[in-house]
């Protein structure tokens, strides 16, 4: 619920009338019987109500809800020799109710009437003031009318526009499970009983009720945005509610947005239903603008993207980009890495970093591309503190005591020489403590000079009169230095502890993902140079005289560690190559134990390749035991039937007449089919176990399949509903008669004897889909898993078969590119259904 509901007293009304619509993901969900159940407590309440047109369709529950309810007759129609009932608007506007109920919104009015589309009926009467309550399908929703085409492969012929929904004052979901939904239709109370076979394995399949039931869900939640827009805005509240992902993308035009939008595509796709906006700012400060056909081919890859893209005008590039995403409600803006060179920066910040600054609970997520500025690390830099701190440190040491000498010099009658010591000690500690060691001794060196010079006499000069001075210059000097060293221990001590606390934190996700038994060792090796940042890491292991390639990652891996730029030992066969940038000494504990990890990850997926070879030749094992058993028993039964079969028709002690030679022929007719069928599975588990299937694909029709398939069972035993109109499919057709004979031996043989097996087909997507539908006794949930492995009978006690038909079906569909799965029949028993993909060129 959007808008809470009035109280339906009339009092107050507006000047136009209040829209309430129940939306519903599919027929039968139980819309009109919400919309009448809301009649009755409005009514219950005083209003004036009256259904102004409702479709009960034989629904017994909904036509019982008419019941005390005014219903005003409908409007009369004849086309083309018939006569038709639709919604009488001007009876409506004559009775003048408070409320109007009127069904189906989508519904397309019959030639004659006032208005094309029954939603145009409505929009009148809320024009008259009178509320309208009324129901409609997700799939009748215009924006929706192609993504539902492509689910169920029907097209909708009746729909509304997006906007008469959007604009409703309220909006009611009228949600049912799947399950549910099949269920209710299952016990007739959506169609007529003709209808619900056919309905349950085609439009009504739970795949496609359940995408059916998220569009309507996902274009709910659009709605329900919109509104808590309008919220923000009404109540001014600027701060963004992360109510569901929506990622902005600043672009500017440059060659970099494309890496943005994707990067921000990426993004987005991580979570449904969120949104990708690029926005795109137009300044007023003089900077030149972007090229037109540029922003022209990122709005278009935007849109690709399936986003959109927004042009704002600002004064200030950041605080526009971060305004409207505040406006939208973002909960992460992507920006790149800034084009500017350091200098540039360094007098005034990018705005990638100032709207990181401005961003305030909004995610920030800055993009590196080929444009940015070069951030390359100096070998020689060994100092632990940043670039500013070292830069103001020495511009420190080297004016700071000019400007201290100068202030002292003008105090020099007030003051004392160990005054000017302590002073310039505390310039030198402060200087060690912004810029570090070095620039702290500099200080220090300068300290001792000009205090030499202007303050120790004899002033002017070098030199030292008295021994006690010279000791207190010195003393400083020496003070200074280990200040300032002890300054520059504790910041490098400080980058130690941060630097083992990352590696620590690598080499914890390392060993649980391989404890967990998740990572490969390629995943370990593409983590490695990830965390490395190297150009290429390779895992090789030593065959002979050559190297074999076991997992690489990057661009131009070294294959060889005579071309690497590092080498890591894994052991005595495997070794990492690295080439990339040189990797300092510190960092060699961390990757000797990274080697480790993939060591161990190897020694894993031999232990697992180990266990799936002893899967194999025990799963071999039990077939081989379970073959002998069959073979003892299946094979003998029909052998013994025919032997006695063959012995009676020769032999010259009997004397039979014409019906039992007809018995004994048909005995050994029946047996030896059997026999054939059951060495048959047998060949055909063999041509698959050893792979010499080849099927032989090509464009063919199942009216040269299907019909051959379920030739030979008694009249009645097996019904075929074909449609002419089925498109051509790709496969084999022989192997494909074998995969249909089998199901349908199987349904026969379980369905009950007065029950027929139904075959049917319809075009599914990019697929027919062959359904196999008896009326026997099914099987439970947790054992459809286990149908088509062979020897499996499931329940079945007849001892009729070794269990081998469903697993030769299924394997020969694998074969031919079909897919086989299973559905309960609605009512009891079991539906095989048989996928084959369309051939393309006929499609």
């Amino acid at each position: 619920m959007i808008r809470p509901d009035d109280d339906g007293s009339g009092a107050d009304r507006p000047r136009r009338g209040r829209l309430t619509v129940y939306l519903g993901a599919a027929p039968g969900v139980g819309k009109t019987y919400a919309m009448l159940d809301e009649a009755h407590r409005r009514l219950s309440r005083g209003t004036d109500v009256v259904v102004g047109l409702v479709e009960a369709h034989g629904r017994l529950a909904t036509a019982a809800l008419l019941e005390g309810l005014e219903v005003l007759p409908r409007r009369v129609l004849t086309h083309r020799g018939s006569e038709f009932t639709e919604l009488d608007v001007e009876a409506v506007l004559a009775r003048a109710p408070q409320v109007a109920m009127i069904d189906e919104l989508a519904h397309t009015n019959v030639p004659g009437s006032l208005h094309l589309k029954r939603w145009q009926d409505v929009h009148d009467i809320l024009d008259a003031g009178i509320d309208v309550v009324t129901t409609v399908n997700v799939q009748h929703l215009e924006s929706l009318n192609d993504d539902v085409e492509a689910i169920t492969g029907v097209k909708q012929r009746e729909t509304v526009p997006d906007h008469v929904v959007r604009d409703a004052d309220q909006i009611q979901l009228v949600d049912l499970p799947p399950e549910a939904l099949r269920r209710r239709l299952a016990h007739g109370n959506v169609y007529r009983a003709e209808q619900i076979d056919a309905s349950l394995t085609q439009y009504f399949r739970v795949g496609n009720l359940t995408a059916l039931r998220e569009l309507a869900l996902l274009w709910l939640a659009d709605r329900v945005d919109d509104a808590l827009t309008t919220y923000r805005r009404e109540h001014r509240i600027e701060s963004p509610w992360p109510a569901r992902e929506r990622v902005v993308v600043a672009v500017t035009g440059g060659p970099e947005g494309d890496t943005l939008l994707r990067r921000g595509a990426r993004i987005a796709q991580r979570a449904a239903g969120s949104e990708l906006l690029a926005v795109h700012v137009l300044a007023t400060d003089g900077l030149p603008s972007a090229p037109p056909a540029r922003i022209a081919e990122q709005r278009r890859l935007v849109e690709s993207l399936g986003g959109t893209f927004h042009t704002v005008v600002g004064e200030d590039v950041a605080t526009a980009v971060v305004d409207f995403a505040r406006g939208v409600n973002a909960t992460m803006i992507v920006v790149g890495v800034s084009r500017r060179s350091r200098w540039r920066e360094a007098v005034r910040e990018s705005n990638g970093t100032e709207i990181a600054r401005l961003a305030g609970m909004i995610d920030v997520h800055l993009v590196t591309h080929e444009r940015a500025r070069s951030g390359r690390r100096h070998l020689g830099r060994t100092s632990p503190l940043s670039r500013p701190r070292r830069v103001g440190g020495w511009v420190l040491a080297l004016v700071g005591p000019v400007l201290l000498t100068i202030a002292l010099s003008a105090l020099q009658d007030m003051v004392s020489l160990p005054t000017d010591l302590m002073l310039f000690l505390a310039l030198t500690v402060l200087v060690a403590l912004v810029g570090g060691l070095w620039p702290a001794i500099v200080s220090a060196v300068v300290g001792f000079v000009l205090l030499n010079w202007f303050f120790t006499l004899p002033t002017g000069r070098l030199t030292i009169a008295e021994p006690e001075n010279a000791l207190a210059l010195g003393v400083f000097v020496l003070v200074a230095a280990g200040v300032a060293s002890v300054v520059d221990i504790a910041a490098r001590r400080t980058t130690e502890a941060f630097r083992a606390r990352a590696e620590a934190s690598a080499l914890a996700a390392v060993s649980r993902s391989v404890l967990s038994g998740e990572d490969t060792a390629a995943a370990l090796v593409a983590r490695l140079r990830e965390t490395f940042t190297l150009e290429a890491v390779a895992l090789l292991a030593k065959n002979g005289s050559r190297w074999d390639v076991l997992a690489t990652d990057g661009t131009d891996p070294p294959l060889d560690p005579e071309t690497a730029t590092a080498v890591l030992v894994v052991d005595e066969e495997r070794v990492l190559t690295l080439s990339g940038r040189i990797l300092p000494a510190s960092d060699r504990r961390v990757l000797e134990a990274f080697a480790s990890q993939v060591g161990i990850v190897l020694e894993q997926e031999r232990l697992r390749a180990r266990a799936e070879q002893a899967r194999i030749l025990g799963e071999a094992d039990a077939t081989r035991t379970a073959l002998l058993a069959a073979v003892s028993h299946d094979l003998r039964t029909p052998l013994a039937t025919i032997r006695a079969s063959v012995d009676g028709l020769t032999s010259t002690d009997l004397h039979l007449d014409e019906a039992d030679r007809t018995a004994l022929v048909g005995t050994l007719e029946e047996s030896t089919a059997r026999l054939e069928r059951l060495i048959d599975n047998l060949l055909d588990l063999s041509r698959l176990q050893t792979g010499s299937v080849r099927p032989v694909l090509r464009a063919t029709s199942l009216d040269e399949i299907v019909p051959f398939a379920v030739e030979g069972y008694s009249p009645g035993a097996v019904v075929l509903d074909l449609p002419d109109d089925l498109p051509l499919v790709h496969t084999d057709p022989g192997l494909l008669e074998r995969v249909v004979a089998n199901l349908v031996s199987n349904a026969v043989r379980h369905a009950p004897a007065d029950s027929a097996v139904v075959v049917s087909a319809s075009t599914v997507g990019r697929g027919i889909v062959v359904r196999v539908v008896d009326k026997g006794p099914g099987i439970p949930d947790e054992l459809k898993d286990h149908m088509f492995d062979a020897f499996q009978r499931l329940g079945d006690t007849t001892g009729n078969g070794l269990g081998l038909g469903l697993a030769v079906a299924d394997g020969l569909a694998t074969a031919v590119g079909a897919e086989l799965s299973v559905e309960n029949t609605p009512g009891g028993g079991l539906t095989m259904l048989v996928t084959v993909p369309l051939d393309e060129a006929g499609a």
